[in-house]
C-alpha cells in the first residue's frame, strides 16, 4: 500500500506539535508501508519527500489563498496512491481533492479545530474563513477522522456533528522514547541562562492565544521568590501579541530574579537538559487537543502542571504524574477562563505546590515516564493509524 501523507510541517521546517507528529508517524508507519510525504517548504534530501513552494502568483495573496495554491499541487501529484492522509486545515484542501480526483480514500488527523480557535482572524483576516471552509468540507467528507485525544473526538463531533461518529477515531500522539529521556547537563542549562541549582517552572510552545502564556505570566508574579520562570517561546502568530509578552516579560523581568525567555527553536538535545532539569513543567493552554510537549517533558521525567481542558487530563494523572489545574471556561470557541484571576490563583496555587516538595516531583517525574513508556509509544501508535487505514481502503490493497 502506497500512503500519500500531506501536512505543511516536516523536518526540519517544524514549528509546532502537529510537525514533531507526523515525523515520529512517518518513521514508525514506514516499518511496513511504502509512505511518500509531501509537505510545504524547501526541499528536503530525504527520499520519498517531496516539498512545494506556494506559487509565485500567490505570493503576496492572503495566507490561506497561499496555502490553498499549495494544496493543489500536493493533490495533483498524489496521483497513484491508494490513500492520502493530511494533518492540520494547510494539508486537508489537499487530502480533500485528491479524494476526488483521484477516486482514492482520505483519512484526517485533528490536530486542532478552526471553530476553536477564532483568535486566528488576527492572523489571516478574511483567510480566516477560509480555512473555516477548507477544514469543515474536508472533514464531512473524509473516509475516516483521527482524534488525538478522546476529548478532541468530542470537540469533532460537537463543531461537525454531520459526521458520522463511527468515522471518528481516537488514536492519542505518542513520543519517541528513545530520543526523550533524561539529561544531566548542568553546564548546557546554564549556557542558555538557567540555574540548575535553583528550582523551575519550564513552559515550551508557540507564542499563540491557545497555549496560555499570558495567564503563566500573571501566575508567576505569585511564585516564591526563588523559582525559575523558563520560557521556551517563538514563532508569534502576530507581531501585535509578541509584542504583548515582550511588555509583560520586561515587567516581570523587573520584579524578579531568573526570568529566562529562550526565543530560538533549540536542539532537541538542549530541550531535553532543560526539560529534566526543570522542577515542573507548565502547560497553561486553554485549548490543547492533546499537547505532545507534556509528553516529552514526562518522558525526560519532569512532572507536568496543566490546564483541566482538552486531551491534557487524558496525560497527566492528577496527583500521580502532575497537576491539573481547574478551568471553567467560556463555550464562544475562545476557551477564555470564565473568571480568569480564579484560573491564575489556581494555577500559582498547583506550581508552587509542586516546587515546594522537590522530592515528590521527583516521584511525580518519575511516573510520568513510566506512563509515557505504557501507553504512548510510537509502535502502537503506528499499529492503530495503520488499523483505521485498513478501514477504508479496500481489502485487496491492504496486504
Amino acid at each position: 500500500m502506497r500512503v500519500d501523507l500531506l501536512t505543511r510541517e516536516y523536518p526540519p521546517e517544524v514549528y509546532g506539535g502537529a510537525g514533531v507528529h507526523v515525523a515520529e508517524l512517518v518513521r514508525a508507519l514506514r516499518s511496513d508501508l511504502h509512505v511518500v510525504v509531501r509537505c510545504f517548504g524547501m526541499p528536503r534530501d530525504e527520499e520519498d519527500v517531496v516539498a512545494y513552494t506556494v506559487p509565485p502568483q500567490l505570493a503576496d495573496a492572503n495566507p490561506a489563498l497561499a496555502t490553498l495554491g499549495v494544496d493543489l499541487q500536493l493533490a495533483q501529484d498524489a496521483a497513484g496512491a491508494d490513500l492520502v492522509h493530511s494533518h492540520t486545515w494547510y494539508a486537508n484542501g489537499a487530502g480533500h481533492l485528491a479524494k476526488l480526483l483521484h477516486g482514492i480514500p482520505h483519512v484526517v488527523t485533528a490536530h486542532s479545530l478552526e471553530p476553536l480557535r477564532p483568535w486566528k482572524a488576527e492572523q489571516l483576516g478574511g483567510g480566516y474563513r477560509v480555512s473555516s471552509w477548507t477544514e469543515r468540507t474536508a472533514f464531512e467528507a473524509a473516509d475516516a477522522v483521527i482524534a488525538v485525544s478522546a476529548g478532541m473526538r468530542s470537540d469533532i463531533l460537537r463543531c461537525y456533528p454531520a459526521i458520522d461518529p463511527a468515522r471518528v477515531h481516537v488514536v492519542h500522539n505518542g513520543i519517541d522514547l528513545n530520543r526523550w529521556s533524561r539529561v544531566d547537563a548542568p553546564d548546557a542549562v546554564r549556557a542558555l541562562g538557567v540555574d540548575p541549582e535553583r528550582p523551575s517552572v519550564v513552559f515550551v510552545g508557540r507564542i499563540t492565544r491557545q497555549k496560555g502564556l499570558p495567564y503563566l505570566l500573571e501566575a508567576a508574579k505569585l511564585l516564591p521568590p526563588e523559582v525559575q520562570l523558563v520560557l521556551c517561546a517563538g514563532a508569534p502568530d502576530t507581531p501585535e501579541i509578541l509584542a504583548e509578552v515582550q511588555v509583560t516579560v520586561a515587567a516581570l523581568q523587573q520584579t524578579r530574579t531568573g526570568v529566562v525567555w529562550i526565543e530560538e527553536m533549540l536542539p532537541q538535545a538542549d530541550l531535553a537538559a532543560v526539560l529534566s532539569a526543570a522542577t515542573t513543567f507548565v502547560c497553561p493552554s486553554v485549548y490543547e487537543p492533546l499537547g505532545i510537549v507534556n509528553l516529552e517533558a514526562m518522558a525526560c521525567g519532569a512532572p507536568v502542571v496543566g490546564t483541566a481542558t482538552g486531551g491534557i487530563p487524558e496525560v497527566v494523572a492528577d496527583g500521580v504524574t502532575g497537576r491539573l489545574v481547574p478551568i471553567e471556561q467560556a463555550d464562544d470557541g475562545t476557551g477564555t477562563p470564565l473568571d480568569p484571576d480564579a484560573f491564575v490563583r489556581d494555577l500559582a496555587a498547583a506550581l508552587t505546590e509542586v516546587v515546594a516538595d522537590p522530592a515528590a516531583a521527583r516521584r511525580m517525574g518519575e511516573a510520568g515516564r513510566t506512563r509515557a513508556e505504557a501507553e504512548f509509544g510510537w509502535a502502537s501508535i503506528s499499529d492503530r493509524t495503520r488499523a483505521v487505514y485498513d478501514a477504508v481502503v479496500p481489502r485487496a490493497l491492504a496486504g
